[in-house]
């Protein structure tokens, strides 16, 4: 069984920074797509950053580039989110989700549609 867990979100004043951390387990043989994504109430779930394990390629919406920032650890047990410069448009719950494609890595990955693993969310607010 594939789990997954957010830590990290909180309250920051506009121009702060958070890492928002996600547990992985259960997820094997890669190549497989991990991304972070981010919802406020009434709004659909939008992709902030998503990375191909395959190639370690990672992709983002124009608004993130040079703000936000994906990573894992070695072993692809940790996902990361570095957010930086953060803003008030920025407040949503954030949610880290992985998936098998075999597409290859693409900016299609910032769809919701291609993961079936998701993780419960973490709340970040900036005032």
């Amino acid at each position: 069984e594939v789990q997954l867990v957010e830590s990290g979100g909180g309250s920051v004043q506009a121009g702060g920074s958070l890492r928002l951390s996600c547990a992985i387990s259960g997820m094997r043989n890669s190549p497989y797509a991990m991304g972070w994504f981010r919802q406020v109430p009434g709004k659909e779930r939008v992709g902030v950053a998503a990375l191909y394990t395959g190639s370690d390629h990672t992709f983002y919406p124009d608004r993130m580039k040079g703000r936000f920032t994906i990573s894992t650890d070695n072993l692809k047990h940790t996902l990361y989110l570095q957010m930086t410069n953060l803003q008030p448009a920025d407040t949503a719950m954030y949610y880290c989700a992985v998936g098998r494609t075999g597409a290859g890595p693409g900016a299609y990955l910032l769809f919701d549609t291609e993961y079936q693993h998701w993780g419960q969310g973490t709340q970040v607010t900036v005032s």
